[in-house]
């Protein structure tokens, strides 16, 4: 009966060691499952960060898993169930995770020593869009819904100018900032919303001609995209992560960032978004 009694305790204690271990593993994961924005194509993403992945993994000394989601509703989601411990967000996919999970922003890419960006309403130049009033009773395409650059801000402003959708245009999302400016260079749409770094990319690469798209007007600054982790992983982890970010300057890694650099940020930056979308009730 002694014996007996003695192996339930040992039994008991290694449930509870074991128990411990998992939810060690899950608070310091040996691999770290990092998402990355889905406003371009899945492969072109993954294949443009292999050097980021590699970065990571050799300063924070665990497997890295990138992982890019079908939309950004998806993404807020996999957040939200704890399937992602890292995420480069949108100011609003941000807002709306954070509504949603235990996560905390740290750190946001700048560009000339900047940590804001803007937003822009492009036009078809065939269609003879030269302002944001030849845009009523047409077609304007925005990325995701829960896009800031590419839906909340360019909504904005053509509210602004009294242009309401459904109303006085028909609006369409297409997903990803790229399908926005290709559909207005192929006139599937007249006008259409999205972030000025890419949208100056796109034509920098030679995917949109300047001849055939024009900008019709920027938006005021906004902060820029942050980063976020889960709040309940191990504090000594958190702080390495922070450190590997706040320390990563190599030029070839953020560049498909779009950034000089990643600098600390805090949940109150994107109040300013919070207000918005309260606006226009998104």
């Amino acid at each position: 009966m002694k014996d007996l009694f003695v192996k339930s305790i040992v039994t008991f204690l290694s449930m509870l060691c074991l128990n411990a271990a998992f939810a060690g593993s899950d608070t310091n994961p040996d691999t770290l499952k990092v998402a990355l924005l889905p406003d371009e194509d899945a492969s072109t993403v993954i294949e443009n960060n292999r050097e980021f992945k590699a970065y990571l993994e050799k300063t924070l000394g665990k497997k890295i898993k990138l992982i890019v989601t079908t939309d950004y509703s998806s993404m807020i989601e996999a957040m939200r169930n704890k399937r992602i411990d890292l995420a480069y967000f949108g100011p609003l996919s941000y807002v709306l995770a954070k509504s949603k999970s235990d996560i905390e922003a740290f750190a946001a890419k700048t560009k000339n020593n900047s940590a804001t960006y803007k937003s822009v309403v492009i036009g078809n130049v065939d269609a003879g869009i030269r302002s944001l009033s030849d845009i009523q009773g047409k077609d304007m395409a925005y990325g995701d819904q829960a896009s800031t650059s590419s839906h909340l801000i360019p909504k904005s402003i053509l509210v602004n100018k009294g242009l309401v959708a459904g109303d006085n245009y028909n609006e369409h999302f297409l997903g990803a900032h790229d399908a926005v400016a290709v559909a207005v260079q192929n006139g599937k749409a007249v006008a259409g919303g999205l972030s000025k770094p890419i949208f100056e990319s796109l034509v920098e690469r030679g995917i949109i001609d300047p001849a055939k798209v024009r900008v019709l007007v920027e938006s005021q600054p906004f902060p820029q995209y942050p980063w976020a982790m889960r709040s309940d992983l191990d504090s000594a982890l958190k702080s390495d992560i922070k450190e590997a970010f706040y320390a990563l300057d190599d030029k070839e890694i953020l560049k498909y960032f779009k950034a000089d650099g990643l600098a600390p940020i805090s949940d109150e930056n994107y109040n300013v978004v919070r207000d918005l979308k309260a606006s226009l009730n998104i």
